[in-house]
């Protein structure tokens, strides 16, 4: 998918492939359900809830058609525990 991702968005998704959010041991993740919002033609706003044993993830995406007619993932996000906000004060 990497090759089809520009921006931030890059580097954002090499950031969870190395990280490995997904990983669980013994139950393999599972989407559990997938929808779409249409903000405008030719911008897509995806989301896909992943489920891997007890534990459930949101993943949302934006797809943007260029003018090549290619679609690229232009945002990429992954939801689930949040860790606890420090100061750095």
């Amino acid at each position: 998918m990497l090759r089809h991702t520009v921006g931030r968005a890059y580097d954002d998704l090499a950031h969870l492939a190395e990280r490995g959010p997904l990983r669980t041991r013994g139950t393999s993740p599972v989407v559990r359900d997938i929808g779409y919002f249409e903000p405008r033609p030719g911008a897509l706003e995806v989301f896909a809830r992943i489920g891997a044993g007890d534990q459930l993830r949101a993943m949302a995406f934006r797809l943007e058609q260029g003018r090549d007619l290619r679609w690229r993932c232009t945002a990429v996000e992954l939801g689930g525990p949040r860790r606890p906000h420090t100061d750095d004060a």
